[in-house]
């Protein structure tokens, strides 16, 4: 028989064991149900991310166009510092900064310009005033065609919306010295300096953009030589840059003796005889504008055509953004949305000239696709407002990334579809 002791002792022994097997059972439970709350506690905030960022890109998506990029312009405080024009983004994300002899340097004082002129605020004209500055050693600048582009987005949006006169001052030396690159014989202005062991005088499709700042300088003092200048300049351009279907050339280059063409060749286009995107856009752009200054019917009917080639082409692509050639091949098809921006400011302007309601639908179309699929995130850190444009695919640079002039020409596009609005 036991004794008492040893009872108790087996006893106490199967007590503990008894106790050990429920506190491991409960705290196995425990852990358990802390697991399925942790489980839920990271499902209810994976889902509560998902949410918000959802809403905050169809918040991106849906926003009024002119308030986000007013929106944009005020988020961003980029100081003006001589050297530091803001042209697109470089592959490690960083602003890539050019001097003011950039042909870029207008465009981002352009945007801000417009950008004054949606909201009044007096702050964002502050900065207008001091990036226009650091754009005037360029009026004295003949080494470029591009005078129009640095100096008309900058200081005639500044003169257009103050009246200063110090601004005028600016538009009508650049002129004189833009005028200087002009050959009687030839009939068009010099676009570039660079490649003289391959051409004699080069004329390229984008050059019908820096018209625009000849024909202000006539109304401006009068002097009908830069009209004359402007509107010989286009006559060449309408005759020798354009192929049987409208599709255009990008560099034309002449012999400045006679007058005649050498050759015409691409030099950011994918070949010779393709159809550079952004060459089209400022075809179609630069014609209208001379048909405002000059009401000469062979302009419009240029550009009401070159719109016909653009948007009957095959390649197009459904949301009406251009891949950056129109003849590029399928494995190399970057978008560039500074072509589609071009094109719509280009088709408000034109749509008022034509019959044609396509034009404008068309417009309207390219903006909201922008705005639902092109914008950059409301919180990026640099100073644009539209991603993937293509600058220079041959050379692979400035490919699928934000640039300044695609920025200038949204907006634009937005005030003249706010104007035609409102009539």
């Amino acid at each position: 028989m036991q004794t008492i002791e040893a009872a108790l002792e087996q006893y106490s022994r199967a007590a503990f064991y008894r106790i050990t097997i429920q506190i491991h059972f409960f705290m196995s439970k425990l852990l358990v149900a802390l697991s399925l709350v942790v489980i839920v506690v990271c499902h209810q905030a994976c889902t509560s991310n998902q949410e918000t960022q959802a809403a905050e890109n169809q918040k991106s998506t849906s926003a009024n166009p002119l308030d986000f990029v007013i929106s944009r312009v005020k988020s961003v405080d980029y100081p003006a510092r001589a050297g530091a024009f803001p042209r697109s983004l470089e592959p490690n994300g960083e602003v890539r900064k050019v001097p003011s002899k950039d042909w870029t340097s207008g465009f981002y004082p352009g945007v801000l310009w417009y950008a004054f002129e949606l909201s009044k605020d007096p702050a964002i004209k502050k900065r207008a005033e001091e990036w226009t500055w650091l754009v005037e050693p360029e009026k004295t600048n003949d080494r470029t065609h591009d005078m129009g582009f640095k100096i008309n987005c900058s200081f005639g949006n500044a003169y257009r919306l103050t009246s200063n006169e110090d601004y005028k001052a600016v538009i009508l030396e650049s002129a004189a010295t833009l005028a200087t690159r002009y050959n009687d014989t030839v009939g068009c202005i010099r676009s570039w300096d660079f490649n003289r062991e391959t051409w004699d005088f080069p004329v390229i499709i984008d050059n019908m953009m820096n018209l625009e700042l000849l024909f202000l300088a006539t109304q401006y003092a009068g002097d009908s030589s830069y009209y004359d200048i402007a509107y010989q300049h286009a006559k060449t351009t309408l005759e020798n840059h354009f192929r049987e279907d409208n599709s255009s050339y990008h560099v034309v280059d002449y012999d400045p003796e006679t007058g005649e063409v050498r050759m015409k060749v691409t030099h950011q286009g994918i070949s010779d005889e393709s159809s550079w995107a952004r060459g089209q856009a400022w075809g179609l752009y630069g014609f209208t504008m001379a048909y405002r200054f000059t009401k000469d019917s062979s302009f419009l009917k240029k550009a009401q055509a070159i719109y016909q080639y653009m948007f009957s082409h095959p390649s197009l692509p459904g949301d009406l953004i251009p891949y950056w050639d129109y003849d590029a091949p399928d494995d190399n098809k970057p978008r560039d949305v500074s072509a589609a921006t071009v094109t719509a400011s280009a088709l408000y302007e034109l749509s008022d000239f034509s019959a044609n309601s396509n034009m404008r639908e068309h417009a309207d179309q390219i903006l909201a696709n922008l705005m639902k699929n092109y914008t950059v995130p409301e919180n990026a850190p640099h100073p644009f407002i539209l991603d993937h444009s293509t600058g220079n695919m041959p050379k692979t640079d400035e490919v699928d990334v934000p640039i300044s002039y695609a920025d200038y020409y949204f907006i634009e596009a937005l005030l003249r579809q706010k104007e035609l609005d409102l009539r």
